[in-house]
C-alpha cells in the first residue's frame, strides 16, 4: 500500500493542490497533469493518498492514444470529461466511453490494453488508479453511461468495491468513485469516515469546501473523521474518490 506523507497531525483539514502546481508532461499527442507522482514526475510529498495512487488529468489529441501496454494489480478508472475514448484489451473487450461516462479495468493477474481517441476532437479525461484490496484475480473491464442530470445536486456512486452500491461499476478496492453536478450556490455534504481518505477534483466550475476555495481541476485531499460542506460558486462537475 502507498505510505501517506500527510497525517491529521501534519496537514491542514483540506490540502488544496492548485492545478498550476501539478506535475506536467507534454508529449504532443498527450498533455498530462499529475496530481501524484507518476512516470517522470516525482514529488515525495505527493506519492498517493491512502489507496489512491494516481490521478491524471489528460488531454489526448484527435486520432491518437495509448498503444497496447500491460498492467497488473491495479484498479484503473477512467472518467471522460469531453470527447470519447475507445478501449481494446487482450481479453477481447472493446468499447467506446463518451463524455460524462466511466470505464473501469481491474488489472488483476495481468492484462494488456490500448486507449485511443478515435474522434476528430481532443478528448479530456481523468484517469484514476486505486490499489486493490488484494492482489491477483482474473482481469476484467466494464463501462456504462452516467447521465449528468441523474447526479444533479447529489453524489452518485460511479464505481465501487461495495456490493450494496447497485448500479455502480464494480472495482476490487475498498473505495467509491462518486460524481455530482451542482448549480451556482448549491451545496452537498460528504462524510469521510475515520481512517479513510478522500480526494476531490472539480472537472469544471469553482467551489468552496468548508471555506477553502477550490477551482476547476485543482485537487483537494480530505482527511478522515469529518463531514465536509461543498458549495459551488459557479456551475460545477465534481469527481470524488473515498478510499481506505
Amino acid at each position: 500500500m502507498t505510505t501517506d506523507t500527510m497525517t491529521p497531525d501534519t496537514m491542514t483539514i483540506i490540502d488544496r493542490r492548485p492545478f498550476a502546481t501539478l506535475g506536467h508532461a507534454d508529449h504532443g499527442w498527450l498533455d498530462a497533469r499529475h496530481h501524484f507522482s507518476f512516470a517522470d514526475y516525482y514529488d515525495p510529498a505527493r506519492m498517493g493518498w491512502g489507496a489512491i495512487r494516481v490521478w491524471n488529468d489528460d488531454a489526448i489529441a484527435a486520432r491518437s492514444g495509448f498503444p497496447p501496454h500491460p498492467h497488473r494489480d491495479m484498479e484503473i478508472i477512467t472518467y471522460v470529461r469531453s470527447g470519447a475514448i475507445t478501449h481494446k484489451d487482450s481479453l477481447g473487450n472493446e468499447g467506446r466511453t463518451g463524455a460524462g461516462d466511466v470505464q473501469v479495468m481491474s488489472a488483476g493477474t495481468g492484462v494488456r490494453h490500448a486507449e485511443y481517441n478515435l474522434e476528430s476532437e481532443t478528448t479530456t479525461l481523468f484517469q484514476i488508479w486505486i490499489e486493490p484490496s488484494r492482489k491477483g484475480g482474473s482481469p476484467s473491464w466494464g463501462a456504462r453511461p452516467f447521465p449528468k442530470a441523474e447526479r444533479s445536486g447529489r453524489f452518485t456512486v460511479l464505481a465501487s468495491g461495495f456490493a450494496e452500491d447497485a448500479g455502480a461499476l464494480p472495482i476490487r478496492a475498498d473505495a467509491r468513485v462518486m460524481g455530482v453536478t451542482l448549480g451556482a450556490g448549491e451545496t452537498v455534504t460528504h462524510a469521510v469516515g475515520a481512517g479513510r481518505h478522500a480526494y476531490l477534483v472539480p472537472a469544471t466550475g469553482a467551489l468552496f469546501i468548508d471555506g477553502e476555495r477550490v477551482d476547476a481541476r485543482d485537487g483537494a485531499a480530505l482527511i478522515g473523521g469529518r463531514t465536509y460542506s461543498i458549495t459551488a460558486t459557479t456551475a460545477a462537475e465534481i469527481v470524488l474518490v473515498d478510499a481506505a
